[in-house]
């Protein structure tokens, strides 16, 4: 079993998981758009951002493809990561204006208008790469 630390939360995982599954089975809720457990992971979306500490190391990483690893910290929802969310969800906003569940996840990290000008206010696709996965 591998022993981290998920939001103050000590857990244990199987070898071989990655941090969003264990995440996720342990009630503590991560955003994703690209994720689908039945396919590789790809982190198109990087909506999963989390902030991992390892040893001295800190960084920002996708929890979707990141595996676990014995003594990880995880932050889910550092300034670093809300932020980096917030970032995201404003270029896919700029991107895909009027699709739901972006609006959706854009007003749950407030972020209300597009930040940049919008030249494809139709566009559905949210470059999720489900589709062609």
């Amino acid at each position: 079993m591998i022993n981290l630390t998920i939001d103050g939360q000590e857990i244990q995982a199987e070898e071989g998981q990655t941090v969003l599954e264990v995440a996720r089975e342990n009630s503590i809720e991560i955003p994703t758009l690209c994720y689908y457990p039945l396919l590789e992971p790809y982190g198109a979306c990087r909506l999963c951002t989390v902030e991992m500490q390892r040893g001295n190391k800190v960084s920002l990483e996708t929890s979707c493809t990141y595996p676990v690893a014995d003594g990880i910290v995880v932050d889910t929802r550092s300034p670093r990561v809300i932020e980096a969310r917030r970032m995201l969800l404003g270029l896919l906003l700029s991107r895909c204006p009027n699709v739901p569940v972006i609006q959706d996840m854009a007003r749950e990290y407030d972020v209300v208008e597009p930040p940049f000008p919008t030249d494809t206010p139709d566009e559905e696709c949210i470059l999720c790469g489900l589709c062609v996965r």
